[in-house]
């Protein structure tokens, strides 16, 4: 194998973090989890992708590993092969774990402060930036004619 220099390696190591490892979802389901009907495998993964894992929190139970995440990919599918509807197959979900299994959370009332905190705090950096900006660019302080007289009296005595 030919010697190669410091520049090279690091390219190198960079390309392989890069590359970093296999999808996730690619490794969490499982071949004994898969549904014979490729619809119904479709459809049963459009599902899970909106599902939040329980024990992981922040992926989805196609992507987690955690033995929670199984039995909800299992329960999508028999659920689905029981013949139920894609919103049913949610909704049995939800009523089952709550909405906070739900990746992306319904806009409903009770969740009404969840989607209009982030606009709220965005308006009021907004009106904040606003106000310090023509604060910034206000009139400096007019001097009072005792000041101005004593700057004239300064500025003579100089010359």
């Amino acid at each position: 194998m030919p010697h190669l220099t410091r520049p090279v390696l690091a390219v190198l190591a960079i390309l392989v973090c890069l590359a970093g490892p296999p999808a996730p979802g690619a490794l969490a389901v499982q071949p004994d989890e898969i549904l014979d009907d490729p619809a119904l495998e479709a459809r049963a993964r459009d599902i899970s992708e909106g599902l939040r894992c329980l024990v992981c929190q922040n992926q989805s139970i196609d992507d987690s590993d955690a033995p929670l995440a199984r039995d909800l990919r299992i329960l999508v599918r028999e659920r689905l092969e029981a013949g139920d509807s894609d919103g049913e197959v949610v909704d049995f979900i939800v009523a089952r774990y709550g909405e906070f299994v739900l990746l992306r959370p319904t806009f409903a009332a009770h969740n009404l402060i969840l989607w209009l905190t982030p606009v709220v705090l965005l308006l009021l950096g907004g009106i904040a930036v606003v106000i310090a900006t023509r604060r910034r660019r206000g009139d400096p302080a007019k001097l009072s004619a005792e000041e101005e007289k004593r700057i004239a009296e300064l500025l003579d005595a100089r010359d």
